[in-house]
């Protein structure tokens, strides 16, 4: 997860480093291959590199674009939880009379850890202490936590409205708030289950090796280390984009690109404290990376 906005270059050179020494192992060989009598003379028009390279191009293009929406749309389900996590709260104070002030604190402690819960449960990580304890308290158990406590959130209005504390209409109000929650939840899911191709990504790489075996042809043989570097070159980039879509494709994976959930649950947390006037705020943590290599 990123807190801040710089991403280091030794964390993204650690992911494509095994690659690039193959394409250089690769180049090198395949330079020196293009020098012996046998293939010497092989000489192929330098259009049949550009047409492949053209077409991984394309293919890398749909594939970072692909990537990108899908991290983009992660970040715009947070953005909901995060709006619909405050009115949800609004809506609890407005409704219920000044007096139950229990309730009111049950509704805002709930939705603080289900926020903290989705967030660890889509990275599948051991729940934090705060979430566990809350669990281990309320006696909670499931497969599913985060959907356990939008039950409990249900459950508590069906209650209050039983006991005359909100109309039908308030009901109504609170169930479709929670209702929101819920898709936000099943959409992350959705994200989180749902991978992208295998057989994108070995395409591209048999392509991007098939293009730096040819192109050695169609260079100039007059220079040895300027072909064996155009050779590295241009693979490198093409496997540094694909890099970049791999790292953004998966939103919920605890990486450095990751979706800021745990930030969004801080700034949740904060907002409904403030909201319901507890003076227990937790400070903000800026400028720290939290991630598992």
């Amino acid at each position: 997860m990123l807190l801040n906005k710089r991403i280091s270059i030794r964390y993204f050179l650690k992911g494509i480093q095994i690659q690039i020494l193959w394409i250089v192992i690769f180049a090198i060989f395949i330079g020196i291959l293009d020098r012996l009598s046998i293939f010497s003379e092989i000489i192929l028009p330098l259009s049949i590199p550009a047409i492949l390279g053209t077409a991984v191009s394309l293919l890398l293009a749909f594939r970072t674009s692909q990537s990108y929406e899908r991290w983009w749309e992660a970040r715009i389900i947070w953005g909901a939880i995060v709006n619909d996590s405050r009115t949800l709260m609004r809506q609890i104070i407005q409704f219920l009379p000044a007096d139950r002030k229990e309730e009111i604190k049950a509704f805002a402690e709930r939705q603080i850890i289900w926020n903290y819960a989705l967030g660890e449960s889509l990275r599948k990580l051991p729940f934090s202490v705060k979430v566990q304890n809350y669990l281990d308290i309320h006696g909670i158990e499931a497969q599913n936590i985060p959907n356990a406590l939008l039950d409990a959130h249900s459950d508590q209005v069906k209650q209050i409205a039983e006991a005359g504390y909100i109309s039908d209409f308030k009901q109504i109000q609170l169930n479709e708030t929670l209702l929101r929650l819920c898709d936000s939840m099943g959409k992350c899911e959705r994200l989180k289950n749902t991978v992208f191709p295998k057989s994108y990504s070995l395409l591209l790489h048999i392509l991007i090796y098939v293009f730096a075996f040819i192109l050695p042809f169609g260079l100039d043989d007059s220079q040895l280390v300027i072909e064996i570097l155009i050779t590295i070159l241009i693979p490198s980039v093409f496997i540094a984009i694909e890099k970049t879509s791999i790292l953004m494709q998966d939103p919920f994976e605890n990486t450095p690109v990751d979706t800021p959930m745990t930030s969004l649950a801080e700034t949740i947390e904060i907002n409904i404290r403030q909201m319901i006037g507890d003076g227990n705020i937790p400070e903000r943590k800026e400028n720290f990376l939290y991630y598992i290599m």
